[in-house]
């Protein structure tokens, strides 16, 4: 009996173990297939997030309430530029045309000349014009916004960095516009015999290290970046930027006319970035861009030559502003002949992302022909950075043929990807380091990049703390480099600045700055103005070497036109050098107050930096003040009395894009989030989940 039931009992034992696997592996595929939906949920985000920048869907603005809304202002510039000797004065119009049936405020973020001194807002409306006023940049934002709530028309014009501005533009009624007039003068750029002026129309998006803050931005952010630890406005710095065919057909478009007057006899006009129509009355030529209207994708450079052997050496401008005397002098030392060191040359190049395309083939362009100026008495090495830096070598080798030859080889095939973390390339290439033998060749550092990056105080910091003997020089690259950044980073660095702006303008640039570098013209610098006691109201305090080409520009406050400016220096062999000024010839010039006012204020800011403490906010903010300028601390306001906006009629605002710079590759867009198939993936996922489980209670039911 018992041995009968034996193989019964086995065999229903065995049918349940077996059933029991059976529906364990049937639950275990329904979890696999629930797990796997949840999966897909989860890193769909993250896959959206990290493509971000190569999302080129329609367009769209976000306004206060997250609901969707096409672009609905036109934005159109008209640059007025007059070249006075060494000052342009420039007339920037900015009009927000509406085409919504909806009230809107623009808010549009633009570069200036780095060393732009902006004095003057009006806004107008209709008929009417309302002029600006310098306030506190904190008063001038309640200004604006307390009439932006009452419906009244007002403008505002704030400074984020040396060369990035935000204007915001309120309560803009549908089908009209409203336009915003800023005038501001830069210096002109004076460099081995040919002058230029620079019109910034765009930017490259800058990278922003750090760590994201917890802290939610405030009302007046909306980029596309998140305040980091090291870059906490990021947001207000970072516009969207898109393509031209995402705005208007007649949006983003700039026209340009510029007169130069530089009291001498020119030889050429020219610019290696647009095509000019120009006309000339004597010695003042008439500039614009061929065509009339230009894309505002690339900067506007123009370059005028004297006639040869009428180049300025020496040149000396005075003003009488509220009873006080300005005077700035421009002196060009001579070439008196080179001695030529042994030097231990680091070139530098970046490979970020936002180098991809035209920018990265100029920075290999360039970085090669530094390559052919190395002799067998140099050494060197290539340090490329990105996300990481990396080197040729472990320390600078000596020029040989065979070392040109892997230089040349490991060059080219550099490509453009990742972040622009800067920091760690500068202090490998700044290393002081180096061994006994170094001290005695001169230590060169070639720094090439577009310097889009948004933490530039800490560089310059870097820059100054770890410089010693050494001398750094910047290569900008790109259509919209960051040109305040490459300026003081050369200058911190006791170096030169040079900008190339297409590939057909490698060459003559590089040529001058390579020649350059062989040795300085001129050390040891001293400017003495007659009757100048204690030299602080003289600009810059410290000249700092000059290079082959290079002029001293100096601008001083209290000192008559009269008597003699005396300037020496120490030529490359050793001797003194010795020149002396008349300042009763000085010719009459506007603007060298506002000049010498911005002169001081970066001078107190760099006092600050040097020091390790918040600049003087009192000090610079009652110095813009008093010269109607825009500074850190104060900013343009204008406001119309009467309200043209009723409370309770709603205004949405308006993010204005920037458009891609020309020659960067997709991967530099930074489009305003779009409609994605989100609620499709989730709704998928909703449905695969039901799915499982049904599988499962069927299972269940089988098996029961």
């Amino acid at each position: 009996m018992i041995i009968s039931c034996s193989p019964l009992r086995l065999y229903s034992t065995a049918a349940v173990s077996q059933r029991q696997r059976f529906r364990l592996k049937r639950l275990m595929e329904g979890v696999s297939l629930w797990l796997a939906v949840m999966l897909m949920l989860f890193v769909h985000p993250l896959y959206a997030d990290a493509n971000e920048a190569d999302n080129v869907g329609q367009l769209h603005f976000v306004d206060g309430q997250g609901q969707w809304q096409e672009p609905a202002l036109v934005l159109d510039s008209e640059f007025d530029i007059q070249v006075s000797g060494l000052i342009a004065d420039s007339r920037l119009l900015r009009s927000f045309r509406n085409t919504s049936n909806q009230w809107r405020e623009g808010v549009f973020v633009f570069p200036l000349p780095e060393k732009a001194s902006v004095y003057g807002l009006t806004m107008k409306v209709g008929e009417r014009t309302i002029e600006g006023k310098v306030q506190p940049k904190e008063t001038a934002r309640k200004t604006y916004e307390k009439a932006k709530q009452a419906g009244q028309h007002a403008a505002n014009v704030e400074q984020q960095r040396a060369n990035l501005f935000t204007a915001r533009v309120a309560n803009i009624p549908p089908g009209e516009t409203v336009s915003v007039e800023l005038k501001y003068q830069q210096p002109v750029q004076y460099q081995a015999g040919v002058f230029e002026l620079t019109v910034p129309t765009t930017l490259t998006p800058r990278y922003m290290p750090g760590r994201p803050v917890s802290k939610a931005p405030d009302q007046w952010q909306g980029g596309w970046a998140l305040p980091t630890t090291e870059v906490p406005d990021a947001s207000a710095i970072s516009p969207f930027t898109v393509n031209p065919t995402d705005v208007a057909t007649d949006s983003h478009r700039a026209s340009i006319e510029l007169v130069i007057d530089s009291g001498l006899p020119l030889e050429s006009v020219s610019s290696p970035s647009h095509r000019l129509a120009s006309r000339q009355d004597g010695q003042t030529f008439s500039v614009s861009p061929e065509g009339g209207e230009i894309l505002m994708n690339r900067d506007f450079v123009v370059r005028w030559r004297p006639v040869a052997g009428l180049e300025p050496s020496a040149a000396v401008f005075h003003q009488s502003w509220q009873g006080e005397d300005y005077l700035m002098a421009m002196l060009v030392p001579g070439d008196n002949g080179s001695m030529v060191l042994p030097r231990d040359l680091v070139f530098v190049i970046d490979t970020s992302g936002s180098m991809a395309g035209e920018s990265i083939r100029q920075a290999r362009k360039a970085l090669q022909a530094g390559l052919d100026t190395l002799t067998p008495r140099d050494r060197f090495n290539v340090i490329q950075f990105n996300s990481q830096t990396h080197s040729l070598f472990m320390q600078p080798e000596v020029a040989t043929g065979n070392n040109l030859a892997r230089a040349r080889q490991y060059v080219d095939r550099l490509r453009a990807d990742g972040g622009t973390e800067m920091a760690s390339a500068l202090s490998r290439a700044l290393d002081s380091g180096v061994e006994t033998e170094a001290r005695a060749r001169v230590r060169q550092v070639i720094f090439i990049t577009d310097g889009a990056v948004g933490n530039e105080a800490a560089l310059f910091r870097q820059i100054r703390e770890q410089l010693g003997s050494q001398r750094l020089f910047t290569v900008a690259i790109g259509s919209a480099p960051n040109r305040h950044f490459m300026r003081e980073a050369a200058r911190w660095g006791r170096g030169t600045y040079t900008a190339i702006q297409s590939p057909s303008d490698v060459d003559g640039p590089l040529q001058a700055l390579f020649s350059a570098m062989e040795s300085p013209v001129l050390t040891d610098i001293r400017v003495n103005w007659p009757g100048q006691e204690t030299g602080r109201e003289a600009f810059p305090a410290r000249p700092g070497d000059l290079f082959q080409g290079e002029p001293l520009i100096h601008v001083v406050r209290g000192v008559p036109a009269m008597g003699e400016l005396k300037v020496s220096g120490r030529l490359p062999g050793g001797q003194d050098w010795n020149r002396t000024l008349d300042l009763q010839q000085a010719a009459s010039a506007t603007g060298l107050h506002r000049h010498w006012a911005r002169e001081k204020i970066d001078s107190l800011e760099d006092e600050a930096k040097v020091a390790g403490r918040e600049p003087d906010r009192a000090g610079i903010t009652g110095l813009a003040v008093k010269h109607g300028l825009m500074s850190a601390y104060t900013s343009f306001v204008a406001v119309d009395s009467t309200p043209a906006r009723s409370t309770e009629t709603p205004m949405v605002s308006d993010n204005l894009p920037t458009l891609l710079p020309a020659g960067s590759q997709a991967g530099m867009l930074r489009y305003p989030q779009t409609a994605t198939s989100a609620p499709l993936l989730i709704a998928l996922g909703v449905v695969g989940l039901m799915f499982c489980l049904a599988l499962v209670l069927l299972q269940r039911r089988a098996f029961a």
